[in-house]
């Protein structure tokens, strides 16, 4: 599969494996980039440069070309890891959710090849604007943060309207027909986090991982209770999807009454430290209903490649 993603990146598979905290650290993403896509390792709220500097070198190991996720309105309190970001070997960085202008400018001077995901075609004209090498156009079917404005596949094509850039499709693409169907579309490849979830070299528990391969088509939910529960420092704009639990049910639609409850606070900062799911978060897209088996990242990665068969039966 030739597309500009793997043209100019040099990977085999037309795909990114989304950075996500706290699940993709730099052996995962090297273990990614190994296999043929792009692995991404991300930058967490609080992450030093010490540690993006670290986790970039363990990216790099396998010989293969990896990226660094950052999140823009983290880099306004602390701006180091864009420079670690800037200065390390990844061919790919990514800085979405909030100002994103001047990261991107310094980036660009440093030689980097930018993207962010957009929600909107507000957000999608911006980062052209911007002067963005690539838009991920990331539907509100994706796990983890970001809006839910807009589903996928309508945010694909009309962000494939609207800017000149090459564009990837993010939000519920989990295997080789998602990928064929967006790259059929006129993306350049997919984004995808929640297939990588159940691999065991990521950094969830096993206990995450065996909710996720139970998990239905319908057992997700949007919101900001886990941020409020957490005290997350993410813009009100940009909530998650997680699987759906019995604390998110209790305060869905109470949010301000979960800030000032203490206890309830207190209660899910325990849960968390025992693993307890019936409390705790786990971030997932709408396409957890398909995952089935704990599996690894080289077979996640060949099941995509099957997507240039699937093109060539449709041609």
């Amino acid at each position: 599969m030739n597309t500009w993603l793997t043209a100019t990146l040099g990977i085999e598979v037309p795909l990114v494996q989304a950075p996500m905290a706290r699940v993709t650290d730099g052996r995962f993403a090297a273990a990614v980039s190994a296999a043929g896509a792009l692995g991404m390792l991300a930058v967490g709220p609080g992450a030093t440069a010490d540690w993006v500097t670290e986790q970039a070198g363990a990216a790099a190991s396998a010989g293969r070309p990896f990226g660094i996720g950052l999140m823009a309105w983290a880099l306004e309190h602390d701006p180091a890891p864009l420079q670690a970001a800037a200065d390390s070997d990844a061919a790919l960085v990514s800085v979405s959710f909030g100002a994103l202008e001047e990261p991107v400018r310094r980036l660009r001077a440093a030689g980097k090849l930018v993207s962010t995901q957009v929600g909107n075609l507000e957000e999608a004209r911006r980062a052209e604007s911007a002067g963005v090498d690539l838009v991920v156009a990331r539907g509100g079917e994706a796990g983890g943060h970001g809006r839910n404005d807009v589903g996928t596949l309508p945010l694909l094509q009309m962000v494939l309207d609207v800017v000149t850039v090459p564009v990837l499709a993010a939000g519920g693409v989990m295997n080789a027909r998602g990928l064929a169907a967006v790259l059929a579309a006129g993306a350049a490849g997919a984004w995808a986090g929640t297939a990588f979830l159940t691999c065991r070299e990521s950094g969830f528990p096993a206990g995450s991982r065996a909710r996720l391969v139970a998990a239905g088509d319908t057992d997700t939910a949007y919101g900001r209770v886990f941020d409020v529960a957490q005290r997350a420092a993410w813009p009100r704009e940009y909530g998650g999807r997680a699987l759906r639990n019995a604390f998110f049910q209790a305060w869905v639609g109470r949010e301000d009454e979960l800030a000032a409850d203490v206890d309830a606070m207190e209660r899910y900062a325990e849960a968390s430290r025992r693993e307890d799911y019936d409390i705790a978060v786990i971030y997932a897209g709408q396409g957890a209903g398909l995952l089935d088996e704990e599996t690894c990242v080289a077979d996640v990665v060949a099941e995509f490649a099957r997507a240039e068969e699937l093109l060539r039966r449709v041609r």
